[in-house]
Order: structure tokens, then C-alpha cells, then sequence
């Protein structure tokens, strides 16, 4: 393996000053697995028994914001994951009395006092920089360890044990619990028996977590190859109920005819294609919430072209504008957990729209211009992937049947038509110009009914014929132009309603 040269010059200047240093934690973890289990390291640690005051005289371009002894030190490096190493002084901890940090953190001298206190086996470990050039590949059998909980051995069996009691490890911060799980999906490593055990039995001590650190443990869980099983795990282990509660209404909540799962593990098996398709964060997050809102809105509707029995008539399960209510209930997810403004706007978005109608027969290029001003460029690609995942989460072979490649077929032949303001032949200025109109809310209505001519028919996007269009309109008063702007989008909205009404009768679906 191959040890970052920035991190080698920081231990040789601390050798050079009677100092230790240890490369420990998840990047020696990681290094010592072929492939590296975790990639490329994300950040690199160095654990020293020179206090912080010394550490950041050795390093006077450094950051010291914290009182457990972790400096953060600068270097010239233009890797990001490099820019800042941490170099963290031997401590042991005190009683976790809120469950998240220790009320006391005591300095010591030995490496192996400081890994009493680590949370799993695997990262319990720490290899002795000294002597290492900052050239050197490093054979990892020759490595010469201290492991005092052989962590090498579960790392070689792909085991995950706490250190010591796992139960007093939990205790002491209720995080590693969500941690146990991640580093599951991470790693794809399985969590010893009696290390689940205390999982199960200490899962309550979730609750006491600040939401942004759970926020914070969940997006790397949703980021893992496995975030599909690391989702079942918090859910079989108690943990679910203190992250993403809402999606247990889904368990047993059983669905029509077109689905073979129920509504909590369709939302599981769409993340699972979602992370195999190596989606986004935003994409991801979506293709588990996308269905949230179904539960709220099940109904049971009498048909005799049902294929269910329920109180002996035949029927089947409705779903009523449960994307819009979905929508609502996963924006509020993410905002209980304070993920940031754009990813809760993306996924809502995401969410509300992933309905979207896509038979041949009915959708109109009007029709894909609407959709396309609604979503945003920016933002097609992303529910298409979500639709896919839909799919494929409902037990469907394909993710791209005829119908969704015919819709993507039209979705590029309007890419370049007009479907927002900004791409009307004519902009505020020339309407102010041409029409001897002042700035205001009458010029912004003129602009609304323009754009919605256009989306309706674009090849009326002519400089010539908007101004005389807008011309016409401009005789008319305020209250009229709202009018005429709300009828164009009335239009538009039952024309859709007739598309979306005619499909669910086709497909008995809602």
C-alpha cells in the first residue's frame, strides 16, 4: 500500500522532534484490504503523543477548534482529501452522559490506551510511521501492527466487532450504532452476533442524537454500494424508527395488481436499483421516498376488473395523488433532519412529478414541453432514473420499456424548443420598448400568457408575431391577462388530466 507523502511528512517532523506517530482509523482500514475496502481514503489521521500545543507550534498553519485534541494540519497539497490532515493526540474518555460526547477526555502516552477507546475492531488498529520514507510502498504483510483486539483478523474474515463490550461502546456514543450499520453497507462486512445483539438491545439511545448527526451517518449510508440492505438492517434493528419513521407505514401495506411487493419494500428494491445504477445522493433519496405518501392514500375501489377479493368483491388497491402528499411527507423527512434547502427541493420535486404520464398513444409533444418546464432541464435526467427505479422496484424486467424510450425519443426533439421566459424570442426589454410599458406586474402577465402560446405551439416563438401578440394583450386590463394566463393553464392541466385519466383506466392503476 501506498501511504500519502503529505501524511509522511508530517510524522517524519514529528520524529524529529522525540514524537510518535501512528497511521490509525478507517484509512489504515481501508489500505490494508486489496482492493481498498473503503477506496481511495477520504481523510487521513495520525495519532501522536505530542499534546495539541505542541503539535500546532510544529505546524503553525494549522486549525485547533476542538478540546479532543485533534489538530487539523494545513499542507501544500491540491488534493482536497489531503488539504487538512488530522493529527489527534492520544486520549482516553471519560462517561458519555448525553450519549454523544465524553464528559472528560484525559491525555496519555501510550498508542494502546488510545485504542481502547475506538469504536470497532478494524479501526482499532495503528501502524508505526517510523522509518517509512516518503516514497515507500509498503508491503501490508510486513506491516507490523499494534492490534491489541485483532483487528487484522476480523478485517481478514470481514467482520465487524465492537472493541470490548459492544453495549458499552453503544453507550457511549449511540451514533456507532447507525455506524455499525453504515460500515456494513460500506464495507459489505458482517456485524458479529453479539455486537447485533447490542445494536437491537441499545437501539433507543438513537433517540439522544442531534438530527444533524444522524442526517450526517444516513447520507453516507445512502452513498454505500449497499444502502438498500443497510436500510433493512436500521429497520430490523430498531434504528429505522428514529431516522426515516414514515417509511415503516409501508411495511405489510399491500398494493395493486402491477406490484408484487408492498409499499416499504417497493420503496427498498427501487434504492437498490438506484445504488446499483450508481445514482446521486438527490436520485437515491428519492427512488426511497418516491412512494412515501401511498400508505396515507390507500383506497380501496370496487371493479369487477379487479384481480383482488376484499370483503368479497373484486377491486383493487387505489393510490389517489400520493405523489403529492408523498412529496409533502419527504420534504418534511429531510427537513427534520436538516439536510440542506437544494436537496429538499430536488427531491420534492423528484417525488411530486415522478408520475409522469409516458404512453405513446396519448402524450403529445405539447404534452413533454409542459413536463420538461416543469421538472427543468436540469432535472429530466434525474426522473427518468427515479421512473426507472420505480419500475424496477415493482419486480418489472425492464427499466425502459418502448413507452418510456418513446417518451425519451420526444423529451430530445423539444429539448431546444422554448419552455421557459428566458427563451421566448423576446425579453422584457422589447415588450417595454415595442409597447410603452413601464416595469411591473402587468408586463410579467403579458409574459406568462406569451410563454403559455408557445409551449402550446412553438413555432409561434417569432420576435414579429409576440409583439403583436402582446400587443393585443396589452389592451386588455390586469384583471383580464390573469384570467386569460389561468384559462391557458387550465387548458393545459385538463388536457393532462384527460392523458393521466385515460391511462389509469387502461392500466387500472392510480
Amino acid at each position: 500500500m501506498r501511504i500519502a507523502r503529505e501524511v509522511l511528512q508530517i510524522a517524519e517532523i514529528l520524529r524529529q522532534h522525540k514524537y510518535k506517530a501512528y497511521l490509525v482509523g478507517g484509512c489504515l482500514r481501508d489500505l490494508m484490504t486489496d482492493p481498498p475496502a473503503g477506496g481511495e481514503p477520504k481523510d487521513w489521521d495520525i495519532a501522536t503523543d505530542a499534546l495539541p500545543e505542541a503539535v500546532r507550534e510544529l505546524f503553525p498553519d494549522s486549525v485547533y477548534e476542538n478540546s479532543f485534541g485533534t489538530v487539523g494540519v494545513k499542507t501544500d497539497s491540491t488534493d482536497p482529501k489531503l488539504k487538512v490532515i488530522e493529527v489527534t493526540t492520544f486520549r482516553t474518555e471519560g462517561a458519555y452522559s448525553d450519549k454523544r460526547r465524553p464528559d472528560e477526555v484525559k491525555f496519555v502516552k501510550k498508542i494502546e490506551e488510545d485504542l481502547a477507546r475506538r469504536d470497532f475492531t478494524v479501526n482499532a488498529m495503528a501502524f508505526d510511521l517510523a522509518g517509512v520514507s516518503a516514497s515507500a510502498d509498503i508491503d501490508s504483510e510486513d506491516l507490523e501492527l499494534i492490534d491489541p483486539y485483532d483487528g487484522q483478523k476480523d478485517l481478514s474474515s470481514e467482520i465487524l466487532r465492537a472493541v470490548g463490550d459492544p453495549g458499552e461502546r453503544f453507550r457511549e456514543d449511540a451514533l456507532r450504532l447507525m455506524r455499525a450499520v453504515r460500515f456494513h453497507a460500506q464495507l459489505g462486512f458482517k456485524i458479529e452476533k453479539q455486537t447485533l445483539a447490542a445494536v437491537k438491545e441499545e437501539h433507543e439511545l438513537l433517540g439522544h442524537i442531534a438530527k444533524e448527526r444522524i442526517r450526517d451517518e444516513l447520507t453516507k449510508l445512502i452513498v454505500t454500494p449497499r444502502a438498500d440492505e443497510g436500510i433493512e438492517i436500521l429497520r430490523t434493528t430498531g434504528l429505522l424508527k428514529y431516522i426515516l419513521p414514515e417509511l415503516l407505514d409501508g411495511v405489510d401495506c399491500e398494493q395493486n395488481q402491477h406490484h408484487i411487493y408492498d409499499v416499504y419494500t417497493h420503496n427498498l428494491k427501487s434504492l437498490e436499483y438506484s445504488t446499483k445504477k450508481n445514482h446521486s445522493l438527490t436520485v437515491r433519496l428519492a427512488a426511497l421516498l418516491h412512494d412515501v405518501g401511498k400508505p396515507a392514500t390507500r383506497v380501496w375501489k370496487n371493479d369487477p376488473r379487479g384481480k383482488k377479493t376484499r370483503d368479497g368483491k373484486t377491486g383493487d388497491w387505489t393510490f389517489y395523488g400520493h405523489q403529492v402528499v408523498g412529496a409533502k411527507i419527504a420534504g418534511e423527512m429531510l427537513e427534520r433532519l436538516h439536510f440542506s434547502k437544494e436537496i429538499i427541493e430536488d427531491v420534492y420535486l423528484l417525488v411530486y412529478e415522478h408520475m409522469f404520464v409516458y404512453d405513446p398513444e396519448v402524450v403529445t409533444l405539447a404534452g413533454v414541453r409542459r413536463l420538461l418546464a416543469r421538472v427543468g432541464s436540469d432535472h429530466i435526467d434525474d426522473l427518468i432514473k427515479v421512473r426507472e427505479a420505480d419500475r424496477i422496484g415493482s419486480g418489472v424486467p425492464k427499466a425502459q420499456p418502448y413507452r418510456l424510450r418513446y417518451l425519451l425519443a420526444m423529451l430530445e426533439k423539444v429539448k431546444t424548443d422554448p419552455i421557459s421566459a428566458k427563451m421566448l424570442a423576446i425579453n422584457g426589454n422589447d415588450l417595454m420598448e415595442s409597447l410603452k410599458l413601464a416595469p411591473g406586474p402587468k408586463l410579467g402577465k403579458i409574459i406568462a400568457v406569451l410563454l403559455e402560446d408557445v409551449l402550446a405551439d412553438p413555432a409561434k416563438n417569432q420576435k414579429d408575431e409576440l409583439l403583436k401578440r402582446a400587443a393585443e394583450l396589452a389592451k386588455h386590463k390586469d384583471k383580464e391577462l390573469d384570467d386569460m394566463a389561468a384559462a391557458s393553464k387550465k387548458r393545459a392541466h385538463e388536457a393532462q388530466q384527460k392523458i393521466d385519466d385515460e391511462i389509469k383506466q387502461k392500466y387500472f392503476v392510480k
